[in-house]
């Protein structure tokens, strides 16, 4: 698969490793995001590139000296007893800046915490000769290592970079599909490199799943415990969490009830898994992001997403290899995460973006009760932004079916919002984000492709 996106990190990384003093990096993002593909794309013949596993100090030194040993003949011929000697004796050793990564540091500090106080040292000193760059999948560790000020590393960072899911669009031009295709592909691979290589091996998306998820030899059968293991200590109430958010339950006290456990247990490990980028809150239309009162749990990445609404629940019929039964449950549900993801997706195409010559803050979900023809009624809608200058306000309804009447959505639509609280005094722009051309379309509607290239 080529090597799609990134253009701003690998640019900035660039620019800081050919500056004519020493560069200090970190690269930190969740597991297979792409990290490690970033920096070899950066890095030159002559630098030196190193990726430690969980084993002592002794033998990662004794790794690491070896391969120091192909740029520098004769490196690996010495035993070194610390990381001090061993990074010093490489900086003797250099005559033109080069740049040395050292990828999965966590395991390295695991090993010998004194690392980061001997790279500090390095830093600190007037005659390094090489650039550092530190990368690791551990989350919390990387964050720690230079923004906690008990770290030794704490402020010495010349950049910083956390490296998220790639945007949609590059998807499409990663796998060569078609719109609906890359819309229906995102809502289980979401923007992680790794999958998509793996999808590009199979012939279609439902052969991905059922080799890569749905098997007990798939690639991805086990993947949330090793995204888990990074950064989380209780993996099973992590995986009980998760699980409970995947069937449906989405609101905190449903949550602690499903836990057996105090709502107030679960704040510490819910902020983690939101601050990791598994969780998030959906908090509707015109609500403070402090209002956890309305606030909804939801999973944050499309492949977990998938997992947890299918493996856990049908796990015994995935180990028996009961594929008749899996197919079914696809065929019925699968439509129906992609019309999830193609909400958010919507969603995200609005948020900062012009839309028919008006420019929108962030887009939202909106849900509650509005008086419509003397009668509440209970109302969700699908995308919910005011535009920058306050005079607008987009309401959009996302459809995933190919048999839509566009006339009488927008009529639905209209009705809706003409009595929604916060509409008053504002222009309404009704907009209608279908899969293909309703029928009656009176040119409010935007298709997959359109919002595709909004997500850019």
């Amino acid at each position: 698969m080529e090597f799609v996106d990134r253009k701003t990190e690998q640019e900035r990384l660039a620019r800081l490793l050919s500056k004519k003093a020493s560069g200090f990096a970190v690269v930190r993002g969740r597991r297979r995001v792409g990290k490690s593909e970033l920096i070899k794309h950066v890095l030159t013949e002559k630098d030196i590139y190193f990726e430690a596993d969980k084993t002592d100090a002794a033998t990662q030194m004794s790794n690491l000296s070896y391969v120091i040993s192909h740029t520098f003949e004769g490196f690996s011929d010495a035993e070194y007893k610390n990381w001090r000697a061993l990074l010093t004796a490489l900086n003797h050793r250099v005559t033109e800046k080069i740049t040395l990564c050292l990828d999965e540091f966590p395991y390295l500090v695991e090993s010998d915490s004194s690392l980061p106080s001997v790279i500090q040292t390095l830093l600190d000193s007037d005659n390094l000769k090489y650039n550092i760059i530190l990368c690791g999948s551990s989350q919390t560790m990387m964050y720690d290592l230079t923004h906690d000020e008990a770290s030794p590393l704490f402020g010495r960072k010349e950049a910083d970079f956390k490296i998220g899911p790639i945007r949609l669009p590059f998807l499409q031009e990663a796998l060569g599909l078609d719109e609906i295709e890359t819309i229906e592909n995102y809502a289980v691979w979401g923007g992680i490199p790794r999958y998509w290589k793996l999808r590009e091996d199979s012939f279609s998306l439902r052969e991905a799943i059922d080799e890569h998820v749905l098997s007990t030899f798939g690639a991805l059968y086990e993947e949330p415990y090793h995204l888990f293991k990074d950064d989380l200590k209780d993996i099973v109430k992590t995986a009980t969490i998760m699980i409970i958010v995947g069937g449906g339950a989405t609101r905190l006290k449903e949550i602690a009830a499903k836990c057996n456990e105090p709502a107030t247990n679960l704040s510490r490990p819910l902020a983690k898994l939101i601050d990791l980028g598994y969780l998030e809150k959906d908090i509707p239309f015109g609500v403070s992001v402090k209002d956890n009162k309305k606030s909804l749990y939801r999973i944050a990445d499309p492949l977990l997403n998938f997992y947890y609404r299918f493996v856990p629940a049908n796990r015994s019929f995935i180990e028996l290899g009961r594929t008749e039964i899996i197919n079914r449950l696809l065929n019925q549900r699968l439509p129906e995460v992609t019309g999830y993801w193609w909400e958010r997706i919507c969603r995200d195409a609005v948020t900062g973006n012009v839309i028919n010559g008006i420019t929108y803050t962030e887009a939202r979900r909106w849900w509650g009760q509005v008086l419509i023809d003397g009668v509440y009624k209970d109302v969700e809608l699908d995308v919910v932004a005011e535009s920058l200058d306050k005079k607008h306000i987009l309401i959009g309804e996302c459809k995933w079916t190919a048999s839509e009447n566009g006339r009488l959505l927008t009529n639905e639509l209209l009705k809706i919002a003409t009595a929604l609280p916060f509409t008053k005094d504002k222009k309404l722009e009704i907009v209608l984000f279908t899969k293909v051309t309703p029928v009656e379309d009176i040119g409010n509607s935007i298709l997959p492709q359109k919002v595709i290239e909004l997500c850019r």
